[in-house]
């Protein structure tokens, strides 16, 4: 998956300092109040969410444009289904 810094988004969900489950609840949230085809943002520092965020995505039929890891930040982009 490619870098996506630089790519406009509709939303951004900071999850940094949370922990399994609290960022995917988030995400929940924050996905249904997103547009259909929207793009949001999620910061996280959990680790665990390199496993959830991409079966959230999967299980829901989201897209996980992009992903990216620095210095124990996690960084994804996730696409809103179309409905």
């Amino acid at each position: 998956m490619s870098e996506m810094i630089d790519t406009p988004v509709d939303g951004t969900l900071d999850a940094t300092g949370l922990n399994c489950p609290e960022p995917v609840m988030m995400l929940h949230q924050h996905i249904r109040d997103l547009a259909p085809g929207g793009l949001l943002k999620v910061i996280a520092t959990d680790p665990s969410t390199r496993r959830d965020i991409p079966k959230f995505c999967v299980f829901l039929d989201h897209e996980l444009v992009g992903q990216q890891e620095e210095a124990g930040t996690y960084l994804y982009w996730i696409r809103k289904k179309s409905e």
